[in-house]
């Protein structure tokens, strides 16, 4: 989801990121507290000032951090793996590779996070509490951290997707109606209205003349608005394609060559005469890798006639596969998240086949456009 991002390391084996555009956030949020703490701490130094409002922001984001564990926990609880948490600039996001089993599992998932926030407003409040009258520093960050975690959980319950309180819409709807799909549009036709609400709200804050809360409240608007409409997109593709399954898509028909052609051999002689992007490369049956443009483009031109296809070949046990019962809906996915192009389908140990990500979007533009 997030191309552009620093990896921090691992928490209960779930991949820890930050987005670039944290930083913007992050300097933001540190100089406005800093602001805020010398007006209500006069006798602070300057020092003193910059050094509560890094810590405070600092442990803001520790807090959204924990608040998309609280999701990560019950999603891997429900055997659900999730992919990777990334911190950007309007909070965080958790990944996870699926969606729920069950209406059940998509509510108590969707929950956690709001919890976790509120039982961190109230840890931060107890901190305000028991500081007041001796570490003023304390006091004013408690405070501070009390009400913007009480702030995330309640933002994050209004009723529109991708919002958790949107995910919650979604459980009961899909609850109700026994429809995934329905549930989603559902849900996603809330969280646009809300989307269009925060956009006309931050342009009347910008108008009135707080331009840069509107201005930020418009662009969570607009966040929310893309997030809602590419949900009601997604599972449109996922209807168009279900049912399909890989060994519905895959190519036997596959090019296999010799590891020792060159990559000369294969642009001219193969890959612009039939317009071929990829090829097995075998020695006899067995198979030694696969090569795509992608390889091919790594190398100079000058080199391509003494380069052989071994040398820039991706090796089997390097292979990302699937199997010939994955839903296609899930291969795609699996090819947009991994910048793959070319799938091998792999059955009982053995290629059988690949899958081609331009054949799959010619696919999905032909159902989509007889609306099956």
């Amino acid at each position: 989801m997030f191309a552009q991002s620093i990896r921090l390391g691992r928490i209960l084996g779930i991949p820890v990121g930050m987005n670039y555009t944290w930083f913007i956030v992050f300097v933001l949020i540190s100089l406005s507290l800093s602001t805020q703490f010398a007006d209500q701490n006069p006798s602070w130094s300057y020092a003193e000032h910059l050094v509560f409002g890094i810590v405070t922001s600092l442990l803001f984001f520790a807090s959204i951090l924990l608040h998309e564990l609280g999701h990560s926990v019950l999603a891997l609880r429900y055997g659900i793996p999730v992919q990777a948490i990334t911190l950007f600039v309007f909070g965080g996001v958790a990944q996870i590779s699926r969606e729920p089993d069950k209406p059940s599992q998509e509510f108590f998932i969707a929950i956690a996070g709001p919890i976790v926030s509120a039982v961190l407003g109230v840890l931060f409040f107890g901190v305000k509490l028991l500081s007041e009258g001796s570490f003023e520093g304390l006091v004013s960050l408690g405070a501070w951290l009390a009400r913007i975690n009480i702030a995330v959980a309640l933002f994050n319950l209004i009723p529109g997707f991708p919002l958790d309180g949107g995910r919650i819409l979604r459980s009961i709807a899909w609850r109700i109606s026994g429809s995934f799909e329905k549930a989603t549009v559902i849900a996603a036709g809330c969280g646009q209205f809300f989307a269009y609400v925060f956009i006309f709200f931050g342009i009347w804050i910008a108008l009135s003349g707080n331009f840069f809360n509107g201005l930020w409240i418009g662009f969570i608007g607009w966040f929310l608005l893309n997030a809602a409409q590419m949900s009601t997109v997604q599972t449109r593709l996922k209807h168009a394609l279900k049912g399909i399954v890989a060994r519905n898509v895959m190519t036997q028909e596959c090019l296999r060559l010799p590891g020792n052609l060159s990559v000369e051999e294969v642009v001219e002689n193969h890959m612009l005469r039939t317009g071929t992007r990829c090829a097995l490369v075998v020695d006899g049956e067995r198979l030694r890798g696969l090569v795509t443009l992608h390889e091919i483009k790594t190398v100079p031109k000058e080199d391509w006639s003494r380069t052989s296809l071994q040398a820039v070949m991706i090796p089997p046990e390097r292979l990302q596969s699937v199997s010939t019962k994955t839903p296609v809906s899930e291969v795609l996915q699996f090819m947009r998240d991994h910048n793959i192009s070319q799938l091998p389908v792999v059955e009982d140990g053995k290629l059988v086949g690949l899958i081609g990500r331009d054949h799959l979007l010619a696919l999905l533009h032909t159902r989509l456009e007889v609306k099956v």
